[in-house]
């Protein structure tokens, strides 16, 4: 009977372990994603010259093979 009680005490801490992980990674993805938001929420509009640009040099390359 010892040897039962022993066992469940184990388990219970084990899944009270298993749960309090499971909150703490939620809150630390919560947090991160929070921190994350206005990064990606500005983002830079890329100049229509350097994308000329890049398209002329591309061209020119293409010709020059």
């Amino acid at each position: 009977m010892d040897t039962f009680f022993g066992f469940a005490a184990v388990l219970i801490t084990t899944l009270v372990a298993l749960f309090a992980a499971l909150a703490l990674q939620g809150l630390l993805l919560r947090a991160t994603l929070a921190l994350m938001q206005p990064a990606t929420t500005a983002r830079r509009i890329t100049h229509p010259a350097m994308e000329r640009g890049t398209q002329l040099v591309a061209q020119a390359y293409a010709k020059a093979r």
